[in-house]
């Protein structure tokens, strides 16, 4: 598969990380963090693990800190459908509408969690070009619109025997496609921040959304 654009939205953007943006070798990237760190503890922390990233897997130059930092940073706070959390997957759809779907349902979703009064937040959309031997799952267990217990199982379970990712029907906006990819290397260079949106929360939905640089907000379907 490859798609010559696809399509992200992301709520935080993470400040370019200069081990992933400069002309060093990724097989090098180790001993530069170790001596970076001796000078500043903290850096560790920007950069994440690389260790979840193999060395043939990884990508540098300019604009790669979009990219890598999904997957050096990820957590088990933060699972989604085809990962426990405990390793990094760059989600993204093959039109707009899949991309916004598929975000507003995860900000509802942790609005509703923390019980949220209204309010406003801004997201930023990526656009890039991705390709892999991606895994099409059309139908089944790991699209349940709620239970993502069987998706992360066959998540883990694919990413361990070294495929790249999942191509599935997007669950929030089924007439689209999404891609859940699992390695940086599937991910093309450039990756072009697009438009700026900015969500709007009433307390129990996100009903509106607002791209800037238009005249006026839009509905949520």
């Amino acid at each position: 598969m490859r798609w010559p654009i696809s399509h992200r939205i992301v709520r935080t953007i993470y400040p370019p990380i200069d081990l992933f943006e400069d002309i060093a070798d990724p097989a090098d990237w180790e001993l530069l963090l170790s001596a970076a760190a001796k000078l500043d503890p903290g850096v560790r922390d920007v950069v994440g693990n690389l260790a979840l990233v193999p060395l043939h897997r990884r990508i540098a130059g300019p604009g790669a800190s979009l990219v890598m930092s999904v997957f050096t940073h990820a957590s088990r706070d933060r699972p989604s459908r085809f990962s426990d959390g405990s390793y990094g997957v760059w989600y993204c759809g093959d039109r707009p509408e899949v991309a916004l779907a598929e975000t507003a349902y995860h900000f509802e979703r942790f609005m509703r969690a923390t019980a949220e009064p209204a309010a406003e937040a801004d997201f930023c959309e990526l656009t890039c070009a991705v390709h892999g031997n991606l895994t099409a799952v059309e139908t089944g267990p790991c699209l349940h619109p709620e239970d993502w217990s069987d998706g992360q199982g066959f998540g883990r379970d694919l990413r361990e025997a070294g495929g790249d990712g999942v191509l599935y029907p997007s669950v929030r906006h089924p007439a689209g496609l999404a891609a859940a990819l699992f390695w940086p290397d599937s991910v093309e260079l450039p990756v072009t921040r697009a438009r700026q949106l900015r969500y709007a929360w009433n307390g129990t939905r996100m009903h509106r959304y607002f791209v800037h640089g238009s005249d006026s907000w839009m509905a949520r379907g």
